[in-house]
């Protein structure tokens, strides 16, 4: 237990699928390490290249984020989500981080090939994980499509051509979605399962209600990225705190309960991706 690599925490979590949160400020990165702990599964702390630019700089964060993995119970990766910036990735990587997405997707098809393969290369000469995607994932500021499909054969051509660990797909759901009434489709999902030897991820899962979040385990998904559900729980619980008491001032009085809420959530999110009847994480 401790700061782990994506290819063990991948391992830990089979045959459910590995939670993959993101990381806004220093209460998400205590509250999904702390959720894991309870939930006694393995998780990854996500920071993307919108809370770099939020924070002006990877390193606070990344170093932050490496310093809790290194001292927690649970099993920790710290991964680089939806870099476009190549620079950023050998950052990352300069800095400790040894999983990394590298999103060529609003390229040309040829064209995000060639930069993935060359980010990849370059990666795992130094055994670090990339994740790449492969037909957009909608809701990323007009970058991609919604209602974009990933074909299983351009995917098998992709995985061959690139060499990338795993690969994330479109498959129904949309980044930053507010409610959760995305309906995945599942055939879809089983088909590239057969087709790609390497893992999938799910993108803008926060979309996807609880029994779609199963099935598509159930079909195939082996990592699940969320991000907007977490959000909208630190909120509410800000909102709750702040409207109880209106002298409040001190940030830890309602960042405090933010902080629990987000833990929670991840603890249940955790245990439904990954049930708790997996003999591995539950063994005493």
């Amino acid at each position: 237990m401790t700061l782990v690599s994506m290819f063990d925490a991948v391992r830990s979590a089979r045959p459910g699928a590995l939670g993959a949160f993101n990381v806004i400020q220093l209460e998400h990165a205590e509250a999904i390490v702390a959720g894991a702990v309870v939930a006694r599964r393995p998780v990854v702390l996500q920071i993307s290249e919108n809370t770099v630019g939020y924070h002006g700089s990877l390193a606070p964060v990344a170093v932050a984020c490496l310093r809790m993995a290194a001292e927690s119970s649970a099993e920790v990766v710290v991964h680089l989500d939806h870099a476009t910036s190549v620079g950023l990735v050998r950052e990352a990587i300069g800095l400790g981080v040894g999983s990394v997405m590298y999103d060529a997707s609003a390229l040309p098809h040829e064209e995000n090939v060639a930069a993935t393969a060359e980010v990849v290369g370059w990666c795992h000469e130094r055994g670090v994980w990339v994740e790449a995607e492969l037909g957009e994932v909608g809701g990323k500021d007009g970058a991609h499509a919604a209602g974009t499909r990933t074909d299983p054969d351009e995917a098998t051509a992709y995985v061959a051509a690139t060499e990338v660990d795993a690969l994330a797909v479109a498959v129904g759901s949309s980044h930053a979605m507010l409610t959760r009434d995305a309906a995945l489709d599942l055939e879809l999902i089983a088909a590239l399962a057969v087709a790609v030897d390497v893992p999938l991820v799910l993108h803008g899962s926060s979309g996807v209600p609880d029994d779609g979040l199963v099935r598509a385990v159930a079909a195939g998904m082996v990592k699940v990225n969320i991000a907007t559900q977490l959000n909208k729980v630190m909120a509410e619980a800000v909102r709750a705190a702040l409207a109880a008491d209106q002298s409040l001032v001190d940030p830890r009085k309602y960042l405090g309960p933010g902080r629990d809420a987000v833990a929670a959530e991840v603890t249940r999110l955790l245990r439904l991706l990954c049930p708790p009847a997996h003999p591995r994480r539950d063994a005493s």
